[in-house]
C-alpha cells in the first residue's frame, strides 16, 4: 500500500491582498473625483468656496455675533444701536405669541399651542406604516373634533372663541391639512373621471379641471368671501374661514386632480386587464391594482403639489384672514420694531421650513420604500 501524505486537517488560511487607504486618503480621493477633477474645475471651486465662506463669516457675525437677543420690556435702544451690523432676535420672544396664535385671547392661547401639537402628533401617526389601519380614519376624526372643541371652546368651562380671532399657525394648518385631506380623494374621483368612458362625466370632469387651473388661486379666495354669498339665502351666512376651506379644497382637487391622472396613464394596460381577468368590478380594481402603482408612479409631483399648496394659505390675506404669514406682518406694524422685519420673515420662513422639508423627507424615505430593489 502506497503511503498516504496527511494533511493538516486545519487548512491555512488563504492571504487576500487588502487594498490600505486611511481616512486621509479617501478624503483626498473623494475631493479629487468630485472638486478638482481639472484645473478649471478645481479654480470654480476655490471661488465658489471662497464667496460660501465669506457669505458664512458674514452671517455669523450679523446673525449670532453682533445680534441682540433680549432687551429690558420693550425698549429697543440696543437694537438700533447694532442696526446694520447685527440681528435683533429680542424681536420674537416679544412678538411670538401674537405671530404664533394671531389676535386669539392672551390668557386662552394654551388652546391653539395644544392644537398644533395635535396636528403635529397626527401627521407623525399618518406617516407610520404600521398605522395604515381602518382605525386611522378613527384616529382623524377624533384628533379633529378635539381641535374643534380647543379652537371653539363652549364646552368643558373653556370660553366661547369666534373664528375671527383665530390666526397664525393654526389657521394655516387648518387651511393647509383639510385642503388637502379633502382635496386629495377629490382628485382621485376627477382623475378616474376624466378617464371614464362616459361622455357626461368626462365633460363634466374637465370642465371643472380646466375653470379652476385656469384662474389664480387669488380669484377663487375673493369669489368665495366676495360673491358667494350674494347668491345665499337671506339669512343664511357660511363663515369666512369656512369658505376660504371650499375654495382651497377645489383648488387643490383640480391640481391633484392632473397629478393622479398622470400616474393612471404611466400604468401599463396589461394591469387593467389582470384586473379584468380576476374577476374584478371597476372600483376594486382600481383600488388594488391601478391606484396603488399610479401613486407610487406620481410621488414626487404630489409631494411638489403639497408643498406648494402649503405655502399658498398665506393668500387669505386678501379676504382678511390671518394666517402665520398675516400675523408676522402684522407684528411689526408696532413703530418700536418696524425697522426689524427682517428677524420676524427669517422666523416665520424657518417654520415654514420645517414643515416643507418634514414633507419631503418624509416623500424621499417613502418612494424609497416603494422603489422595486
Amino acid at each position: 500500500m502506497s503511503s498516504v501524505a496527511h494533511l493538516p486537517q486545519d487548512p491555512l488560511p488563504i492571504g487576500r491582498p487588502r487594498v490600505q487607504r486611511t481616512l486621509g486618503g479617501a478624503i483626498v480621493a473623494w475631493l479629487r473625483a468630485n472638486l478638482f477633477p481639472s484645473i478649471p474645475s478645481g479654480i470654480v471651486t476655490l471661488l465658489l468656496l471662497f464667496l460660501l465662506g465669506k457669505a458664512c463669516f458674514s452671517l455669523w457675525q450679523w446673525g449670532i455675533a453682533n445680534a441682540v437677543w433680549s432687551v429690558p420690556g420693550s425698549d429697543t435702544g440696543a437694537c438700533r444701536s447694532v442696526r446694520g451690523l447685527g440681528a435683533c432676535w429680542a424681536v420674537v420672544p416679544e412678538k411670538y405669541r401674537f405671530i404664533l396664535f394671531g389676535t386669539y385671547p392672551f390668557d386662552e392661547q394654551w388652546r391653539p399651542a395644544l392644537a398644533v401639537l395635535i396636528f403635529v402628533a397626527l401627521f407623525i401617526v399618518s406617516s407610520r406604516r404600521s398605522f395604515w389601519r381602518k382605525e386611522l380614519f378613527l384616529v382623524w376624526a377624533a384628533a379633529l373634533i378635539a381641535i374643534g372643541v380647543l379652537m371653539w371652546g363652549g364646552l368643558f368651562g373653556m370660553s366661547f372663541v369666534s373664528q375671527d380671532r383665530w390666526g397664525g399657525l393654526p389657521v394655516t394648518l387648518i387651511l393647509a391639512t383639510f385642503g388637502l385631506a379633502f382635496g386629495f380623494p377629490l382628485g382621485v374621483l376627477v382623475a378616474l373621471g376624466r378617464r371614464s368612458k362616459l361622455p357626461a362625466i368626462r365633460s363634466l370632469c374637465v370642465l371643472y379641471v380646466e375653470l379652476i387651473r385656469g384662474v389664480p388661486l387669488i380669484s377663487l379666495l375673493f369669489m368665495s368671501s366676495v360673491m358667494f354669498p350674494l347668491f345665499m339665502p337671506d339669512g343664511v351666512n357660511i363663515d369666512k374661514l369656512l369658505r376660504a376651506q371650499i375654495a382651497f379644497i377645489l383648488y387643490a382637487g383640480a391640481y391633484l386632480a392632473e397629478v393622479v391622472r398622470g400616474g393612471l396613464q404611466a400604468v401599463p394596460r396589461g394591469q387593467y386587464e389582470a384586473g379584468d381577468a380576476l374577476g374584478l368590478s371597476y372600483w376594486q380594481k382600481h383600488a388594488l391594482i391601478v391606484l396603488p402603482q399610479a401613486i407610487r408612479h406620481v410621488i414626487p409631483p404630489l409631494v411638489n403639489t403639497f408643498l406648494a399648496f402649503f405655502k399658498d394659505t398665506s393668500l387669505v390675506l386678501i379676504i382678511g384672514i390671518f394666517d402665520l404669514l398675516t400675523t408676522a406682518k402684522t407684528a411689526i406694524v408696532d413703530p418700536a420694531w418696524q425697522s426689524f422685519s427682517v428677524e420676524v420673515y427669517l422666523f416665520v420662513g424657518v417654520i415654514y421650513f420645517v414643515f416643507s422639508f418634514a414633507m419631503s423627507r418624509y416623500s424621499r424615505s417613502l418612494e424609497a420604500q416603494r422603489t422595486p430593489t
